[in-house]
C-alpha cells in the first residue's frame, strides 16, 4: 500500500529522531522551560528577525488554536473563519468548547476576504450578539491554496481597521513558504499577523508545533491558559529538541527542504494528471491536491493507494484528496501515475 492520506502517516525525519537519541539521557527541567526549547525559541525568533515576540512550544495544532483563542478573547467575542477552516470544521467544536463562537463565511477558493470580514461586522448589532475579534485563517488553507503577500497585506489592513486579531493557523506553513508561487516571506508573515504558528507534525517532527505570539496582549498568562487547556507537555523538551534539528540552518533548514520536496512531489502528481485530462476541485498550490475521478477508477486505485475520497459521488465522479509529503518518492508518484494512466485508458 503507497500512502498519499495524509503529511503525518510516517513517524520523523532521520536528523530528528537522532537528535531526540542524543539528548535521551539528559536532565532538564520540565513543561518547556528546558534549554532545548529555549534555543528552540531563540531559532525562531532569528528566522523572522523578531527578538520581542513569544514563542510556545505546542504538541500540536488543535491544542495551538484552541489555546490561542480562549487566551485572546473575552467570553462575548467570536471568530470569523470560512466554512472549511481548521478550528471550525475538524476540531470537533473544541473553540465552541471553550465558548466563543465561530461566525463562518463560504470562502473565496479556500480563503476569507476583507468583504467577508465586513460582513461579519454587518451581522453583528448590539450587546445581543458576539463581537467579531478574531480572524482565523491558514496558510495554506485547507484545499491547499495560499494567502498572497497582497492578500494577506489587505487582510492585515482590514483587521486593525476593525480592532481584530488576525491568527495564521500554520500546520502546512512550509509547504505554503516554498511553493512556486509564494510571494511572502515569514518575515513578512510575522508582520502583518498578530500571532501564527510553524507546524511540525506534519512536516518532519513526531508532534509539535512552535507558537508564535506577536502581539503582547495574546500572551497575557499564556502558559497558565497552556495548563488549563490539557495542553502544557511535562517533557517538553522532546518538542524543543525536534524545532533545533528542524530549523538548523534557517531557511536552509531540513524544515524548508522537506516542504519543498512535497511540494515538488504534489506538482509532478498535479501536472501529469492535468496532462491526462483529469479535473480537479479547486486549484491546490501546494501538497494537497483534489483530483475528480470516475467512481470506478477511485475503488480501483484504493486497493493500492490510500487517501482520502474528499466528498461524496456526484454523477458518477469523486473529488478525492492526494497528500505528499517529505517521506514521499518518485518512486511513490510514478506508481501512482502508471496505475492511473491504465485506469483512464
Amino acid at each position: 500500500m503507497i500512502y498519499f492520506r495524509s503529511d503525518y502517516s510516517q513517524g520523523a525525519h532521520p536528523k530528528v529522531m537522532d537528535a531526540l537519541v542524543k539528548t535521551n539521557f539528559e536532565h532538564t527541567d520540565g513543561y518547556g522551560l528546558d534549554e532545548h526549547c529555549e534555543h528552540a525559541a531563540r531559532m525562531v525568533q532569528d528566522l523572522i528577525d523578531n527578538h520581542d515576540c513569544h514563542v510556545h512550544m505546542m504538541v500540536g495544532g488543535t491544542p495551538c488554536n484552541v489555546t490561542t483563542i480562549a487566551a485572546s478573547l473575552k467570553p462575548y467575542e467570536s471568530v470569523v473563519s470560512v466554512r472549511g477552516g481548521h478550528a471550525y470544521f475538524h476540531e470537533t467544536g473544541a473553540v465552541e468548547g471553550t465558548g466563543h463562537r465561530i461566525v463562518t463565511m463560504e470562502g473565496a477558493n479556500g480563503k476569507l476576504t476583507p468583504e467577508m470580514i465586513d460582513q461579519a461586522w454587518e451581522e453583528y448589532e448590539d450587546e445581543h450578539t458576539p463581537i467579531p475579534k478574531f480572524c482565523y485563517i491558514s496558510q495554506p488553507t485547507e484545499i491547499g491554496t495560499i494567502y498572497s503577500k497582497a492578500e494577506m497585506t489587505a487582510l492585515s489592513k482590514k483587521c486593525k481597521a476593525h480592532n481584530m486579531l488576525l491568527y495564521v493557523d500554520g500546520a502546512r506553513l512550509g509547504c505554503a513558504l516554498t511553493c512556486r508561487d509564494n510571494d511572502l516571506t515569514i518575515q513578512e508573515l510575522a508582520t502583518l499577523c498578530d500571532a501564527f504558528y510553524i507546524g511540525g507534525t506534519k512536516n518532519g517532527a513526531l508532534f509539535g508545533e512552535a507558537l508564535v505570539i506577536l502581539n503582547d496582549t495574546m500572551n497575557d498568562h499564556f502558559r497558565w491558559m497552556i495548563k488549563r487547556q490539557c495542553g502544557l507537555l511535562a517533557k517538553g523538551r522532546l518538542i524543543g529538541v525536534q524545532f533545533e534539528a528542524l530549523l538548523e540552518g534557517g531557511m536552509d533548514s531540513i524544515y524548508f527542504s522537506m516542504a519543498s520536496h512535497a511540494n515538488e512531489m504534489a506538482a509532478l502528481l498535479r501536472d501529469s494528471l492535468t496532462e491526462l485530462g483529469v479535473p480537479f476541485f479547486g486549484s491546490s498550490q501546494t501538497n494537497q491536491i483534489f483530483p475528480v475521478l470516475p467512481t470506478a477508477v477511485v475503488k480501483e486505485l484504493e486497493k493500492d493507494f490510500f487517501f482520502y475520497e474528499w466528498a461524496p459521488e456526484k454523477n458518477g465522479m469523486i473529488p478525492i484528496r492526494l497528500v505528499t509529503a517529505w517521506g514521499t518518492t518518485k518512486d511513490d508518484v510514478e506508481a501512482f501515475l502508471r496505475t492511473i494512466k491504465k485506469l483512464l485508458s
